[in-house]
């Protein structure tokens, strides 16, 4: 999924199609599941995690953690590779630091890059 150009904070109404798609991400992000599954797989030690590895911490079955990798993968923000039977997924490395940026009002974006 493409993040929108411009930020709903930029003080320019944003377009609807742009609206809609960081609705969508920011719907992936919201549920507990999901965020810590994006921790998890952050703080894997080669940033990756498979499906076996997530089921227990999230202490939820393999189909409802699968199911879940699957909506944050369509909303961008994971990556998934094959591997023989196992599917592998580590965080899109620009994926986060967009939405952050698109939800920093423009003048603290231009403080914390000064910095």
């Amino acid at each position: 999924m493409t993040m929108p150009q411009i930020s709903p904070l930029a003080g320019e109404p944003i377009e609807r199609a742009d609206a809609e798609r960081l609705a969508g991400v920011l719907k992936a992000l919201a549920d507990p599941a999901r965020l810590r599954l994006l921790s998890l797989i952050q703080s894997a030690t080669d940033g990756e995690a498979c499906v076996c590895d997530l089921t227990a911490p999230l202490g939820l079955s393999q189909p409802t953690v699968s199911h879940h990798l699957r909506i944050l993968t369509e909303a961008g923000l994971l990556e998934r590779e094959k591997r023989g039977v196992w599917a592998y997924y580590r965080l899109v490395p620009t994926a986060i630091a967009t939405i952050a940026d698109l939800l920093t009002p423009p003048r603290k974006r231009a403080t914390k890059k000064a910095r």
